[in-house]
């Protein structure tokens, strides 16, 4: 009986723990960042029924948030919530805003919201600046491609923290994921809901394996990245100025003519 109830008490404090990395997180009180969006959607990069109008290539606004791990945006192989499947299909952002409101008032998991301007183009930057908290210091945002299903890119839970500091800057290239809420193939295919549901998956070079898929490129290994992210500490001196733009790196974004 002694051992049981020691057992209860035991599982009963695991399970009030935080979980995830951010549990650790002993940096100083605040940090604010930069977040510069650069699309790399161009028609040389992505041949393939390049939208060149009714609309063109381009990107609808970003919206993210910091948050502990008790919060997720999204998730690979996991359902997208009413919001996330709003904003993939149409950029409509209320119900996507509401729902991270919801879970900042009931398990106080989210520190703030973000946004950055649309890009008129399917190449160019948009930034803004966010602010990571000790006990929310994961990054989670999502963009929609536009025009597409429900297509979009994005980062689920990037934490910024290392320990006992802020990570001083950091890169990711972002590939496309289909929210599996509409069944389209092509950047332009007609509204047609998938029933049931799907969950959200990473578009590849050979997944969807159909040559009507707009990413179908057979001949290549992995898609360049269509859009990169990164992320710079800003020094306290910093603090209030518009985000610094960054030069994309010079390194080809292009899909070579012999492998398509």
């Amino acid at each position: 009986k002694v051992i049981w109830t020691l057992l209860v008490t035991i599982l009963g404090y695991a399970s009030s723990l935080p979980v995830g990395d951010d549990s650790i997180c002993t940096a100083e009180e605040l940090a604010k960042y930069s977040i510069i969006f650069t699309g790399k959607w161009s028609q040389t990069a992505f041949p393939k029924q390049y939208p060149l109008y009714r609309p063109p290539a381009q990107w609808s606004s970003m919206l993210g948030v910091t948050h502990s791990s008790d919060y997720s945006m999204w998730k690979k192989n996991e359902y997208a919530s009413n919001g996330v499947r709003d904003f993939a299909e149409k950029g409509e952002a209320w119900v996507l805003m509401k729902e991270i409101e919801e879970a900042g008032e009931k398990i106080q998991s989210v520190h703030g919201i973000f946004s950055a301007p649309a890009i008129s183009s399917g190449t160019g930057q948009t930034s803004t600046e966010l602010e990571a908290h000790p006990r929310h210091p994961l990054v989670s945002f999502v963009v929609r491609i536009v025009p597409s299903p429900d297509w979009f890119v994005g980062i689920d839970s990037l934490n910024l923290c290392e320990g006992d500091h802020w990570t001083e800057e950091v890169s990711v290239d972002l590939f496309p994921y289909d929210a599996g809420t509409d069944s389209g193939f092509t950047f332009s295919s007609p509204n047609f809901a998938t029933i049931p549901q799907d969950t959200v998956t990473e578009i590849t070079c050979s997944s969807p394996s159909h040559p009507a898929n707009s990413f179908y490129y057979p001949k290549l290994k992995i898609l360049p990245p269509i859009a990169q992210v990164t992320m710079v500490k800003l020094k306290k001196n910093q603090l209030g100025l518009s985000a610094p733009f960054i030069n994309p790196p010079a390194k080809s974004n292009e899909v070579i003519d012999s492998v398509l």
